[in-house]
């Protein structure tokens, strides 16, 4: 019996790369990670292989205007570590979000990808500006909503 289902070439998926730009002003940090992370993996298209990098490139404008439900502002934190003793640092979200707003949106969709060797490839394809201009333009830039 002959295999019913077919692998892509990289080639081929890397061929029909789009650049969609994903606006969040008002939007809620998880939906908006959500739909980033299923664009830059791919899984919208009718391709979709895990094993293949087959994703778009995702430009977030205006992150620093995102928001988030319930107490999220008050109570969720960041958490790193130097790996020297005593070098754990915690910065709540409301100090993150005046620091850099892009590493709130950055981290949120890191942590929606799954962690293998393809999720470092697909995290270049993102980039994210505080505000509403970027200078992707001449790629010719998809609008797509969140909703």
């Amino acid at each position: 019996m002959p295999q019913k289902t077919t692998q892509i070439d990289s080639k081929y998926a890397l061929q029909r790369r789009r650049w969609i730009i994903l606006d969040a002003k008002g939007q809620v940090l998880g939906r908006l990670a959500t739909k980033a992370a299923v664009l830059l993996r791919g899984k919208h298209k009718s391709f979709f292989t895990p094993s293949v990098d087959c994703g778009d490139f995702v430009v977030v404008t205006n992150a620093g205007k995102v928001v988030v439900t319930g107490q999220k502002e008050t109570q969720k934190t960041y958490f790193r570590h130097s790996g020297y003793a005593r070098g754990a640092r915690v910065i709540p979200y409301r100090l993150q979000m005046e620091r850099d707003p892009r590493k709130v949106v950055y981290l949120a969709v890191k942590r929606m990808l799954p962690p293998n060797h393809l999720r470092q490839h697909q995290m270049r394809r993102l980039k994210i500006y505080a505000g509403d201009t970027h200078p992707h333009a001449a790629q010719k830039v998809e609008a797509l909503s969140v909703r």
